[in-house]
This record gives structure tokens, C-alpha cells and sequence, in this order.
């Protein structure tokens, strides 16, 4: 686990962030401007609930914030694997129910798209189990790319991959890496303009946006997703 820091008054106001959509999980913390106060950082394996209460506990202790002083919650709403979306969204809304704070759910693939630096020509490429892949462009959905196929790239589009090593090209999976290094900072600048502009989510409909779910799995429209990893 990594921690990067500032110490600050801790009665100041600030923002919470959790980002579980990846195979890094983030916290973050940031003032309500959405200026960086903190950030940890660690693979998250398949022990999300255990180190994130933890985490967030040891990130205010680092950069001396008062729990009592959240002034709202951000959370990334994926695309990404069911366990960790679950797991990020619950938490988030806990806290923000528990705290009495508005929320604001924000897709990992547009904080990961600002903080790649590639504009409005970055197209993102995210796993969906372990042959199929997400294709998301600034603004857009995300869509489902098959085994064996690759993104149709426009003239001037540039790629970035994120958690795709030997599934994408060396210059893109660099790319992800350079939005990794910024994706808190992008995650709180996109949260804390949501709450300002709109004041949050509503939280009893805010949902993970999943790559794909168990099978059996019933979607709101009524639809069953079968997943097409191999169990």
C-alpha cells in the first residue's frame, strides 16, 4: 500500500473518494474544490472489504482529516468486475447515509480518460474477464469488444489501456499507466464538480456499471447478463 499525502487542519472540510473498479483500488481524500489532500493506493486481489474501512482510516489519520469533516462522497461506478464495483458502491453509500452527505458517482473510464492526458481522442481499453475487453471514447458508453477483435480507431484517436498487460500494445498499456498516476486527482476533480454543479446522486439509485455479472444475475430492465468468463 502507497500512500501519497499532505497534512492538513483537521477541522478543514473535504471530499472522500473510492475507486474499486480496477485491479488497483484508490481512496482518496481532497478539499471541496477537489484539490488532491491524499491518496492510497493497492492491488486489491479479492480482499476489497477487508482493507478498505482500514484504509480509509489510515488515510485520515496520514493527512490529519477529521472523519466528522466529509463533506461528501465520490465513488467510480466502473465499468468494471462485479465483487469490487459491489463492495466500492456499498461502502460508498454507507458512509455517505452513515454521514448524512450527498454523493456523487463518477465512471472510472472518464476519470481515467482526463488523467491519461490524450483529450478528447483517448479511447479506453478496460478488461472484461479474461479474453473480452471494454472500448470506451470520451462521452461515451462503454461497449463490449470481443475475443480476437481490436478497437476501429479513428484518424488521430490514441489508445490507453488499463490492466490489460500482453492484451494490448506497449505504447497504450504505457499510456494506462500514465492515467493511472493521475486518475485520484481526475476522480475528485470530476466528483467535486458533480456536487457542486448538481449536488449528487440520488443514492438509492446510484449503480455500479458492471463488465459483466454472475450468471443468473437480473439486470433492472429484466434481462439475465450471462457472463462468458469460465467458472
Amino acid at each position: 500500500m502507497t500512500f501519497a499525502e499532505s497534512r492538513s487542519d483537521g477541522r478543514r472540510p473535504w471530499l472522500l473518494a473510492i475507486d474499486t473498479a480496477t485491479s488497483r483500488v484508490v481512496v482518496a481524500a481532497g478539499a471541496v474544490d477537489g484539490s488532491p489532500l491524499g491518496a492510497s493506493t493497492w492491488e486489491a486481489g479479492r480482499t476489497h472489504g477487508e482493507q478498505l474501512l482500514p484504509a480509509i482510516g489510515r488515510l485520515t489519520g496520514e493527512a490529519n482529516l477529521r472523519r466528522s469533516r466529509i463533506k461528501g462522497v465520490i465513488v467510480g461506478t466502473g465499468p468494471g468486475a462485479f465483487t469490487g464495483l459491489r463492495v466500492g458502491l456499498a461502502t460508498a453509500k454507507a458512509l455517505a447515509h452513515e454521514l448524512g452527505v450527498p454523493i456523487a458517482g463518477i465512471s472510472t473510464a472518464e476519470a481515467l480518460l482526463e488523467a491519461s492526458g490524450a483529450g478528447r481522442t483517448a479511447v479506453l481499453l478496460l478488461p472484461a474477464g479474461p479474453n473480452d475487453r471494454t472500448v470506451t471514447r470520451a462521452g461515451g458508453p462503454p461497449a463490449l469488444l470481443a475475443a480476437g477483435t481490436e478497437p476501429d480507431l479513428a484518424p488521430g484517436e490514441t489508445l490507453v489501456a488499463v490492466d490489460l498487460a500482453g492484451r494490448a500494445p506497449d505504447d497504450a498499456i504505457a499510456r494506462g499507466d500514465q492515467a493511472r498516476a493521475g486518475f485520484a486527482a481526475a476522480l475528485l476533480r470530476l466528483g467535486a464538480d458533480r456536487l457542486s454543479r448538481t449536488g449528487g446522486d440520488d443514492l438509492a439509485r446510484l449503480v455500479p456499471e458492471y463488465v459483466s455479472l454472475p450468471r443468473g444475475v437480473t439486470r433492472e430492465t429484466g434481462e439475465v447478463a450471462w457472463s462468458r468468463d469460465p467458472r
